[in-house]
């Protein structure tokens, strides 16, 4: 079974021990999260689609991991006037693994 959850203004296919990526969550490494935005459930004969969310289903998750991204590099100048800027940055994200899918 897969549930595909809205957090952080993006959409998640997740399913139950997997490893996810997200943005930055309020946290501590070991505490669980429920999603209640489900947005869809498949897997199992027919999919079930939410108008926008599904009511009743949920998907509880444990975080695993608090951290930051590899470094982006952000080069910025402008033609014929010297001026040049060179800005580095590192998106912070929470990992979690799926533990129960609920609807």
């Amino acid at each position: 079974m897969y549930a595909i959850i809205a957090t952080g203004g993006k959409q998640y296919r997740v399913a139950e021990g997997e490893w996810v990526r997200v943005e930055k969550l309020v946290g501590d490494v070991g505490q669980k999260i429920v999603f209640d935005s489900v947005l869809m459930l498949g897997g199992e004969g027919a999919a079930k689609i939410g108008k926008p969310s599904l009511g009743g289903a949920s998907v509880e998750a444990e975080i695993t991991a608090q951290a930051r991204g590899r470094k982006l590099i952000i080069y910025t100048y402008k033609a014929k006037k010297n001026e040049r800027r060179k800005h580095g940055h590192r998106q912070p994200y929470t990992e979690l693994r799926i533990t129960k899918i609920t609807g």
